[in-house]
This record gives structure tokens, C-alpha cells and sequence, in this order.
């Protein structure tokens, strides 16, 4: 009877692995074609899941019992989304339905991992699987752009030529999902540390040793991160990492030495002996010349501006200030702003190139308040889990969620990740993560208990 249980939920396991993998392939999933295999892969698991745990009538449910308020948030949400077509409140009703159905399949992502995750060893199995997969985008990434070739997986690049971008389009969006894997990857290694006292011989081991492949792969989505030439996606990585990895030295005062070397090695070796021969250099460049508007000199322009996101938000607040409450429609912006630039904006913005005012702008302070909530509570307990000092996989999977999330949140500032299914979704299941670090269970530690002979 357990067999019967336990293979049709590791089939369940493997196929949500490698919908994972899977989602940032096509183009980030960012196609209609590929957006609605996620959407549908997604309900057929999560609905079989559902099938499985009725008939189990025993599954764990400590984590989903724990993450109740989050997933009625995130549902909270999608209700709204329908709400604004049923009332008429959408300027594109064909947007809105798009990101209704992408929604409810985010929601669905997110328990389905809450519900599949629950063991130590299946959250390592998923942090695993999200660090390969960041790992061999960095790694085509780089390869694509140091040979010249620069192929997308299925078709020609035709634009940031020169910068890395995996199998995304935009920079920006791989420096996004790097960003998440990179931390996972982090967190995994802080996770995984042993309990013997620090020696100062031990700091070989952060260049060699059982956990070499996870280090190296670390150095190449680091690499990949450089070489996208993201300014914000670089920016946020480093600052999160900074934020999160001193707060996380700081409250581990016992091994506050090793985990600061740990921490410190990630930014001197990968970014000042390692990144500087892979484009450090080009975004340093990058950052300098960033001019956000026109030299006019004798009333000419000699110099137009190269950065024209702070033109489109100082556009884009009319159309807040229009439906500060309901919003536009959730997908609404590209339909709703086409009357509001001016003549300086000289190109076609789809999206606002920051997810706050472009979720304010489509959901209103009606929608965007629980989506706000949801994004605070997984902070939190992916914080909450940090603070565990009692068990060293608990607050390095902690500090590996509040890192990505946080890393995710400054770069929203000035992109649009979260418009991207294979971001959004990765960075609901960082989410469920955050959950997990608290409430998922060690039946390891259970079995040694048992095993340890009575005093």
C-alpha cells in the first residue's frame, strides 16, 4: 500500500522538477504557446496531487496549514482580476484573462510545492534542480556570447547582442532568474555546512571538497550574471546579499568566523578575481554612462539620453491617478499608456519597467494589497527561518529564500520581471521555499532518535 502511494507522488515530484527546469526555456515561458503549457501542466499536477492526498487521507499538511494566509492572498488576487472583467473595470479584457489564468496557475505552483516539498530531502531535491537550472542558463548564456554565436535555443538573437541572456530575450530577465537561482544555490550551501568547530585549515574547503560542484556552479551563474551587463540585476544581487548575509553573520554569533568567510569569498572570489576577464569592466562602463536625458547645447540636442524608464514612469502616473483603486486590468498596461507619452518617448513600452507602479496601475490598491501581503508573509518567514539558530539547514534555506526575494524586490524597481511567467513562477515556488524552511519535516532526525540507545 505505501508503494502504490509513494511512486505515483515521486512521479509527481519528477514532473514538477522538470516543469521547473523547464518554464525558462521557451523564451522565459513569455509566448502565449508556452504560458498556457504552464498554465495547464500545472492544473493536471496539482489536480492529481489533490486526487492522491484524498485517497492518502494521511498526508502531511503542516506546511500548507502553515501557509494558508499566503495562498488565500495569492487567491484573493485572481478573484479581483475576475472581478475587474466581470464588472467592465479592464481596458484589455484579452490581457486580463491571460494573466487570470497565469495567476490561478501560480497559486496552483504554489501549493502544489508546499504539498510535494515537505521533506528535508525533497527541498533539497528542488533547490538542486532550480541551481542546475540556473546554472546551465549562465553557462549558454556565456557560451553564446564569448563565441559570437548568439542563438537564443531556438532561434537567432536580434537583440542585446554582446550581453548575455540565456534562453530569455532580455538581460534584464536572466540577471532576474539568476538572481533566484544564485540564491537558492547560496542558501544550499549555507544549509549544508557540518558542525565541526571552525579551523583555519578548514578554509581550503571553500574552494575544494564535497561541495566543489555546488561552489563552481555558483562562480558561473556569478559570471552569467556579470556578463548580462544588468546594471539594477547586478545591483540587486550584491545588495541582497549584502543586507541578508549581514544580518545572517551578525545573529549566528557561534559561527560568525566561518560564515563570514563563506559569505566574503562569494563576493572576492567570484566578482574582483573572476568577473573582471568576464565583462566587470563593460558594466562598470554601463553604469557610468547611463543618461537619463537629452545635452541640448545652443538649443540643439548633442547628446540624446539612453535611459528613458524614469520618462515612461513620469508619464505613466496619470494613468494611476486615473483608477487609483480598481486599476486599469491586470495585463492592461501596453493598451492603457499608448495615449499618454510624449514626444520624447521614442519606443514602444509594453510593460512600465517597474513591477510596483505597473501592478499599481492594473490591479489598483485594491488587488495590489493582498499581492503586497503575500510578498511581506513569505519575507517573513523566510526571515523567521534565519533566525533559527538550532538548526543550520533551516536558517541557510531561510537565508536563501529572503535573499532571492529580496534580490527580486530591488529589481523590480526598474524591470519587469514578475511580468515573466518563468520568473514569476520560480519566484512564487521561492515563496513556498520561505514556508518550508520552518514547516517541513526531517524524518532523518526522527529515525536516529529512534535509533540512539535509552540512557
Amino acid at each position: 500500500m505505501t508503494q502504490s502511494r509513494t511512486l505515483p507522488e515521486s512521479l509527481l515530484v519528477a514532473a514538477t522538477l522538470a516543469l521547473l527546469f523547464w518554464l525558462p526555456l521557451p523564451l522565459g515561458s513569455d509566448r502565449d504557446w508556452s504560458a498556457g503549457l504552464l498554465v495547464c501542466v500545472t492544473g493536471l499536477l496539482t489536480g492529481a496531487w489533490c486526487l492522491m492526498s484524498m485517497r492518502a487521507g494521511n498526508t502531511d499538511l503542516r506546511a500548507m496549514k502553515a501557509a494558508w494566509p499566503l495562498a488565500l492572498l495569492l487567491l484573493a488576487v485572481q478573484l479581483w482580476v475576475a472581478l475587474q472583467l466581470l464588472l467592465g473595470l479592464s481596458r484589455d479584457a484579452g490581457a486580463s484573462v491571460r494573466y487570470l489564468v497565469l495567476g490561478c496557475a501560480y497559486t496552483m505552483l504554489f501549493i502544489l510545492v508546499l504539498g510535494l516539498f515537505n521533506s528535508r530531502r525533497r527541498l533539497t531535491l528542488l533547490l538542486s534542480v532550480l541551481v542546475v537550472s540556473g546554472t546551465l542558463q549562465a553557462f549558454y548564456g556565456t557560451l553564446m556570447t564569448l563565441s559570437g554565436i548568439e542563438w537564443l535555443l531556438i532561434e537567432r538573437k536580434d537583440a542585446y547582442l554582446g550581453n548575455a541572456t540565456g534562453t530569455f530575450v532580455n538581460r534584464n530577465h536572466l540577471a532576474g532568474y539568476l538572481e533566484l537561482t544564485l540564491a537558492c544555490g547560496i542558501g544550499l550551501l549555507l544549509a549544508l555546512r557540518d558542525s565541526r568547530p571552525f579551523r583555519w585549515r578548514y578554509v581550503l574547503e571553500l574552494l575544494e571538497g564535497p561541495k566543489t560542484r555546488l561552489r563552481l556552479a555558483l562562480v558561473i551563474m556569478v559570471i552569467a550574471l556579470v556578463m548580462t551587463h544588468s546594471r539594477m540585476g547586478n545591483a540587486a544581487f550584491f545588495a541582497s546579499l549584502l543586507v541578508v548575509g549581514g544580518l545572517f553573520t551578525l545573529l549566528n554569533r557561534e559561527h560568525r568566523l566561518r560564515n563570514g568567510l563563506i559569505l566574503a569569498s562569494l563576493v572576492l572570489i567570484d566578482v574582483l578575481v573572476i568577473s573582471q576577464y568576464f565583462g566587470l569592466e563593460k558594466l562598470k562602463d554601463r553604469l557610468v554612462e547611463t543618461q537619463l536625458e537629452d545635452q541640448i547645447v545652443d538649443g540643439e540636442v548633442v547628446s540624446q539620453a539612453n535611459e528613458l524608464r524614469d520618462e515612461v514612469y513620469h508619464y505613466a502616473l496619470p494613468l494611476l491617478k486615473q483608477r487609483p483603486l480598481t486599476g486599469s486590468g491586470a495585463g492592461s498596461f501596453e493598451a492603457a499608456f499608448q495615449r499618454y507619452p510624449g514626444e520624447d518617448i521614442r519606443w514602444h513600452f509594453d510593460h512600465a519597467h517597474n513591477d510596483y507602479l505597473q501592478f499599481a496601475i492594473e490591479y489598483g490598491a485594491i488587488g495590489l494589497l493582498p499581492l503586497a501581503l503575500f510578498v511581506l508573509l513569505a519575507l517573513y518567514q523566510a526571515f523567521r527561518a534565519l533566525w533559527r539558530r538550532e538548526s543550520w539547514y533551516r536558517s541557510g534555506v531561510g537565508f536563501g529564500a529572503a535573499m532571492g526575494i529580496l534580490a527580486l524586490l530591488i529589481h523590480s524597481v526598474t524591470d519587469f520581471n514578475l511580468q515573466i511567467p518563468a520568473n514569476a513562477a520560480t519566484f512564487v515556488v521561492l515563496c513556498a521555499v520561505a514556508v518550508l524552511a520552518n514547516h517541513h519535516r526531517n524524518p532523518d532526525r526522527r529515525r536516529r532518535s529512534a535509533e540512539a540507545p535509552a540512557p
